[in-house]
């Protein structure tokens, strides 16, 4: 089983954004979040620079790019740019969210004075056309290119939490990561039907499927619990507000009922290292994938980097990135 890193740049309480960033660079995974002070990673494509620059061999992508917020040309530059810099090291992970709510999404938007329409697909296709110097002969597009036109090109995916993402991704031949952590419901049978359906493309000739899991690793059930507790109450405040605020300390309490705190920390994969493994490998086992992003975060800096450390420790033996 492959454990990468999903990193949110998260806000610790008593910290703030440069901070975040600079424990990012330690992880170097990173995803788009905007107008949220409780995490720090809304502009991916800057991040993915500095992280490559910073890291020398393994692949750095963005998880992801928000593509309604931007016009495919550019982004296609931006991440040609960036596997021209770092051969064979970029992702290119685009979502459907808009990563904020509904007053954020309409300032990011260039033209307000008509309503938006979901042109995801079109979109994506757009932005795969660019990245494969592909677009039809009779296309308006045809005689541009975006540039630098790199070596390598960036490995494009689609990020996805429902099975409509899964679906845009099998018909247009990318990867899928799948975010268990955002929605652990129908998870499985969407990338089932991923790759029922799969079209084998330039990009990706066969299905290539991962799953994103919340995490926290501690030596011992207890301690893992503790860690994860303020988690669980920031996350429900999350799905509540646009903006949650910083990851709570330890310790910290709010009026959230025990019930609802209980459903979030279901949503996690919390534990002593073997305990996490063991659910790891049975929810890829589940999703028939061989790649579990590991998405870990903490008040404490240093417990997310052990909860990270005790994790590959224990999968030692297997593949790990």
């Amino acid at each position: 089983m492959l454990i990468s890193v999903l990193d949110q740049s998260p806000v610790a309480a008593g910290s703030d954004a440069t901070d975040a960033l600079v424990n990012t660079v330690e992880l170097a995974r990173l995803a788009e979040h905007h107008a949220t002070t409780g995490l720090a990673g809304s502009a991916p494509e800057v991040v993915v620079a500095h992280v490559a620059a910073s890291t020398h061999s393994i692949r750095v992508g963005s998880g992801g790019v928000m593509l309604p917020h931007y016009s495919p040309l550019k982004v296609a530059e931006q991440f040609r740019t960036l596997a021209a810099l770092h051969p064979g090291r970029i992702d290119l992970g685009v979502g459907r969210a808009p990563g904020g709510g509904g007053r954020t999404a309409l300032a990011l938007r260039r033209d307000r004075t008509t309503a938006s329409r979901d042109d995801f697909p079109e979109q994506v296709a757009e932005l795969l056309a660019w990245l494969g110097d592909d677009f039809p002969e009779s296309h308006p597009f045809r005689p541009l290119r975006a540039t630098p036109v790199p070596r390598t090109g960036p490995d494009p995916w689609i990020l996805s939490s429902s099975g409509y993402g899964a679906l845009l991704a099998a018909r247009l031949g990318t990867a899928l990561c799948f975010a268990h952590f955002i929605n652990p419901v129908g998870g499985q049978q969407a990338v089932a039907r991923y790759r029922a359906e799969f079209a084998p493309s330039p990009f990706a000739p066969h299905p290539i499927a991962s799953v994103a899991v919340s995490v926290v690793c501690a030596t011992s059930d207890a301690e893992a619990l503790e860690l994860a507790r303020p988690v669980a109450r920031w996350r429900r405040r999350l799905r509540r507000v646009a903006d949650p605020g910083p990851i709570p300390m330890l310790g910290a309490i709010d009026d959230a009922p025990d019930a609802e705190v209980d459903e979030q920390l279901a949503r996690l994969v919390v534990g002593r290292p073997e305990r996490v493994a063991a659910e790891l490998r049975a929810l890829a086992s589940s999703y028939g994938v061989d790649e579990v992003l590991a998405v870990t975060i903490t008040h404490d800096h240093g417990a997310r980097l052990r909860s990270y450390e005790l994790l590959a420790e224990e999968l030692a033996g297997e593949r790990s990135a």
